[in-house]
């Protein structure tokens, strides 16, 4: 019989969601054909102001003309501006990526599997050491509910990655974690529901930071899967659930 691809977790409890990486992909290989004609409307400012300088001062100019001119000039500045930081980001993106390809070569290397525990779930002690026995490419996380912060998560992440395999990311991911229908509890008074993953600032980074350790080379579109609660109960569930997907998004753009 088929084997399941992802068979390295339970599906009771469980939902998922995709990350934006695919949609990075998407959205660099479209920026890509963009940049050409971009690059052509900034070296069209860049002659047009070029000409502009070396004008004599004494050549005769009407002002209404120079009125239009500037406005024009500095709506295309602004534009060329925009265009050249999304470049720049989508170069750092595309640097990222050819690094992370060179830290993952070799047939020996196996995609590593992040397994994000809290403590608040019961007999979660006991958890790693049952993961790993079956598959050395799950990386469980343990974390202390009680006095860890968002940022201790993404260092011990980042951390275990390096010592999986330096410059790899994530491929796919687990939180383990209590909630209820329409929020997850993932720290001591750090519960995650619709409306607080819009508004409140270290929730909004976390998840920013943590869509920047998945990775950008699989084929396949990088999951994150919650388990332990049953967060789509009710329908703020599912508008959080849709709000989870919104910085992975907005960090591709």
């Amino acid at each position: 019989d088929d084997v399941p691809i992802r068979t390295w977790f339970p599906k009771e409890n469980l939902f998922t969601f995709q990350t934006a990486t695919t949609t990075m992909q998407a959205n660099f290989r479209k920026h890509l054909r963009m940049v050409g004609s971009r690059r052509m409307k900034a070296q069209t400012f860049a002659d047009r102001r070029e000409r502009s300088f070396s004008r004599s001062w004494s050549d005769p100019t009407p002002v209404k003309a120079d009125s239009i001119h500037d406005s024009r000039e500095s709506h295309d500045l602004q534009n060329s501006c925009t265009a050249l930081d999304e470049e720049c980001e989508d170069l750092n993106w595309e640097a990222e990526r050819e690094m992370e390809v060179m830290s993952c070569e070799g047939e020996d290397f196996i995609p590593p599997k992040i397994m994000l525990i809290s403590s608040k779930v019961p007999k979660a002690e006991y958890i790693p050491t049952i993961i790993r026995r079956d598959d050395p490419s799950i990386i469980p996380i343990l974390y202390d509910h009680e006095h860890a912060t968002f940022d201790d998560i993404l260092e011990e992440i980042e951390k275990k990655l390096n010592v999986y395999r330096k410059g790899c990311k994530i491929w796919e991911m687990l939180i383990f974690c209590q909630g209820g229908p329409g929020y997850l509890y993932l720290l001591k008074n750090k519960v995650a529901t619709f409306a607080k993953v819009e508004k409140e600032e270290d929730l909004i980074l976390f998840w920013k930071k943590l869509s920047k350790l998945m990775s950008k080379i699989n084929p396949e579109p990088n999951m994150i899967n919650i388990m332990g609660c049953y967060v789509l109960g009710n329908p703020n569930g599912e508008k959080l659930f849709q709000n989870l997907k919104n910085p992975y998004e907005s960090s591709s753009n």
